[in-house]
């Protein structure tokens, strides 16, 4: 990125009120005045008490001789070019933010820095005899100095905090598709060492929440920068994939479905984080379950929190939904020849059937709330057309998957069975 020219990086008003004789006088005590700032900002300011020849002792230094060099470097000429000394001072910041420092100690010493500066300067101005008119010039000048290092050395920590998290954004990307690749999730030490590159400790348990983007596409605002700051995130196609770590913990579902309102989303179940492709998984077929019309609790409108643990065994039989459907075609073919509505009540009765303690008509009326009398007829007809078969445990726990895979699957255009 190319440099600012002078004036687009700070006024040059108060220097060009300022004599060159003002100059002419500084430039002899710059290391004078330099000692005396540096030993006042290293009394004040705690951070910057390490030995001076120590990297940071060295950098100190070196930076107070900069500044007070390009003082009298302005007070020479003011339009001279100063990106070489801009560039210093962002570096400055760059410098403190690898180090693990905040901007305060480095902002304090600037701020020390100009009250030893502006008075050091006016007192040599006063020993050259220079006019008192000088004193307000110079004191502007001072504080427009100090004011624009302070604001570019910002502007270089600013560029390298984000330079960072930049890095580490990347690096927990890399984690998340790891974490949802299923051959690659295995590998422990492979999850471990991106873990660590992005500062993400592995969790005990994890769960993937699916977001449909739509309209509102990008990260949910509502997950808040804080609380959301542990939450892996990564697009799948058109989808974006939230890997939460301990979900089970109290609040963290309301607040996840809090964080989402407005969008359609589904919440995996909580597996280790080597199965988080699992629960990813599961909620993609509940929530494209649940965007199906028909479905037993597809949202009136956009939006829907579905929350996949609590209908695990939906989404196993979703996932072998084209086998469940060979299966219905083998174990319940018999009921294919019948008429639509004919065919649809002997299914229901033969799934109250299936799932009654006794097998009793009086047990499926109940069930179906229907007349005893017309269970009884129907239970006669199922044993026509399955005969002993209705008493093979194995028969009855695949009749069972196929209706429940047919309830999963209604065909379109068929009507809710009626009594008869």
């Amino acid at each position: 990125m190319p440099m600012q020219v002078p004036d687009e990086v700070f006024t040059r008003r108060p220097w060009r009120e300022l004599p060159p004789a003002l100059a002419v006088v500084l430039r002899p005590r710059i290391d004078a005045i330099a000692a005396d700032m540096i030993e006042v900002i290293r009394d004040e300011v705690s951070a910057y008490r390490r030995p001076l020849d120590s990297a940071l002792g060295r950098d100190l230094a070196g930076s107070v001789r900069r500044a007070i060099g390009q003082f009298v470097e302005l007070t020479e000429e003011p339009h001279s070019r100063q990106e070489h000394h801009v560039r210093h001072f962002r570096t400055l910041g760059r410098l403190e933010f690898l180090n693990g420092r905040t901007t305060d100690a480095l902002q304090a010493a600037f701020r020390v820095g100009a009250r030893v500066g502006a008075r050091l300067y006016a007192e040599t101005a006063q020993t050259a005899s220079l006019p008192l008119e000088v004193v307000m010039p110079l004191h502007e000048a001072v504080l427009t100095h100090i004011n624009v290092l302070s604001n570019e050395s910002v502007k270089g920590y600013a560029a390298a905090q984000a330079r960072a998290e930049g890095g580490l954004q990347r690096s927990r990307r890399t984690l998340a598709a790891c974490l949802l690749d299923q051959r690659r999730a295995t590998h422990q030490g492979m999850v471990e060492s991106l873990a660590r590159q992005a500062e993400w400790p592995l969790p005990g348990t994890v769960a993937c929440l699916l977001v449909r983007q739509g309209a509102g596409g990008g990260r949910p605002s509502g997950l808040g920068k804080e609380r959301g700051a542990g939450i892996l995130a990564v697009t799948h196609g058109a989808d974006l994939v939230l890997i939460v770590p301990e979900p089970e913990a109290e609040g963290t579902v309301e607040w996840l479905r809090t964080a989402v309102r407005g969008r359609a989303a589904a919440l995996g179940p909580s597996v280790p984080p080597r199965d988080a492709w699992v629960s990813l998984h599961c909620a993609r077929l509940m929530l494209a379950a649940h965007a199906v019309p028909g479905h037993r609790e597809a949202p009136a409108g956009a939006e829907a929190f579905v929350r996949a643990g609590d209908g695990l065994a939906e989404a196993h039989l979703r996932h072998g939904v084209h086998i469940g459907r060979l299966l219905g075609d083998r174990v319940l073919g018999v009921l294919r020849g019948l008429p639509p509505g004919r065919a649809a009540r002997l299914a229901e009765t033969l799934d109250a059937l299936l799932m009654s303690w006794n097998r009793t008509a009086p047990e499926v009326a109940r069930a179906l709330d229907i007349h005893p009398q017309t269970a009884r007829k129907r239970l006669r007809r199922l044993e026509e057309l399955f005969g002993e078969r209705l008493s093979d445990p194995a028969f009855r726990f695949e009749a069972l998957l196929a209706l429940r895979t047919r309830a999963l699957t209604p065909v379109p255009g068929t009507r809710p069975p009626s009594a008869g």
